[in-house]
């Protein structure tokens, strides 16, 4: 019997998508051979079809007529590399509303009109995947949907974000500051020439909402998702950090307790012994801790032509199964009802320890001052460093302190701000890994 051939059409020939195509042309006998299915690329659709991407495409393949490719009857799945929120949901809406399965590396269109996405993809009976949409090669969609389906997960959280972790660490191996290395990093072609989404933490909260999603059934929370960037970070801050014995790091957390979830990205304090803090430059890593497989970390290149191609093309060979067997429908994955029963917990309710560095006088009575504002608050005191002297000027004074309210945290530093013996704002950085 003549096997079914599942026809293939990208639409968008950047980075990924061309890692897409090289993938599926250079490797289309090994797919073959792996999954049972003839996989063939028909056509890419992209406004540039000039420029030269260094791989070799059969003539008439390459069309600026995104329409074309929409409308083909012959083609099975619509593969959306274009990024944005529009137009990539106008085009996946009319993909799926025309029959086609979809696959996207889109986390900010998923993390923002998922709803749609994943509604029409349901009310048209086809198939999304959305594997490269979070920590490019590394399987974690696949992970958290398929693999750890036996477990309730209790927690996931880690470095989704390449460009945040290769600047924090090129300041804590170097010493250098935060815009000489995002200079660097956009120089490289490890950041873009607007890296707002991704210093601001606005790429790891998409990423974020996705895997919350999937791991504890919950909507999309996007809009509840607590992000913090690191612009603010100092290679002092980093210092200090190593003097108590951890390192920073641009986290994505989602913790369950009992019925509240905690969604949040932020620049984090963890050990200097944990698995996470180890992670350097452009990688990422998840750690997921589930009730029956215990804790685990996946561990990979989060982004690139390759490894991000790599990840498309698991979802294209997963969907072109399903159309081969008749099965289709099995890998949209994102709970669109919400039942749950979780609730996503308030900014101002998490617990945690925290690091604190102000800039305060030199003189008797500061640290009394301060530690009975913290006291006031419920906040304890663990530890504490003073360094440089200087007889009624401003010195670095940072403290380390036990688990605290956030809410109680904030007004705390409000109230230590207005204090005359302090000056300028009062530096501070959430810390995970430390149960004290």
């Amino acid at each position: 019997m003549k096997k079914r051939t599942v026809q293939v059409a990208i639409i968008g020939f950047g980075t990924v998508g061309t890692g897409t195509a090289r993938i599926l042309m250079k490797k289309r006998a090994e797919l073959e051979r792996k999954s049972g299915v003839p996989i063939v690329l028909k056509h890419i659709a992209d406004p540039d079809i000039r420029r030269d991407r260094g791989i070799k495409l059969p003539k008439g393949m390459l069309t600026k007529d995104t329409d074309t490719v929409l409308n083909d009857p012959d083609i099975d799945i619509i593969v959306e590399l274009i990024g944005g929120i529009h137009p990539a949901k106008e085009i996946i809406i009319r993909a799926l509303e025309n029959g086609k399965h979809v696959v996207t590396a889109n986390k900010a269109l998923l993390a923002e009109e998922g709803r749609d996405i994943f509604s029409a993809a349901e009310k048209n009976r086809v198939d999304i995947g959305f594997e490269a949409s979070v920590a490019g090669s590394i399987p974690i969609i696949k992970v958290v949907r398929e693999s750890l389906i036996g477990n309730s997960i209790n927690n996931i959280y880690g470095i989704i974000n390449g460009t945040a972790n290769y600047i924090l660490t090129k300041m804590t191996e170097e010493g250098v500051d935060f815009e000489s290395t995002l200079s660097e990093a956009q120089a490289l072609g490890y950041a873009e020439a607007d890296p707002a989404f991704d210093i601001e933490g606005v790429d790891s909260a998409h990423k974020l909402a996705i895997l919350a999603s999937l791991a504890f059934g919950i909507p999309i929370s996007l809009k509840k998702v607590y992000t913090e960037g690191i612009t603010g970070i100092t290679p002092l801050d980093i210092q200090f950090a190593s003097e108590f014995g951890y390192r920073i790091k641009l986290l994505a957390i989602a913790k369950k307790d009992k019925k509240e979830i905690e969604l949040r990205v932020h620049p984090t304090m963890m050990p200097a012994d944990d698995l996470l803090s180890g992670v350097s430059g452009v990688f990422n890593a998840i750690f997921v801790e589930g009730d029956a497989s215990g804790d685990g970390i996946y561990y990979g290149k989060g982004a690139g032509e390759m490894p991000t191609g790599s990840a498309v093309v698991s979802d294209i060979a997963d969907i072109a199964k399903n159309i081969a067997s008749g099965s289709t429908e099995r890998i949209r994955g994102i709970n669109m009802h919400g039942n749950s029963g979780l609730k996503i917990r308030k900014m101002e309710d998490i617990r945690t320890s925290y690091y604190l560095r102000f800039s305060a006088i030199d003189k008797p009575g500061v640290l009394s001052k301060i530690s009975g504002i913290l006291g006031m608050n419920n906040i304890s005191i663990k530890s504490m460093i003073q360094k440089g002297r200087k007889k009624e000027r401003a010195v670095p004074l940072v403290m380390m302190t036990h688990n605290a309210r956030e809410k109680e945290m904030m007004k705390a530093l409000r109230d230590i701000k207005k204090l005359s013996i302090v000056s300028g704002m009062p530096m501070y950085l959430r810390v995970e890994g430390d149960e004290s």
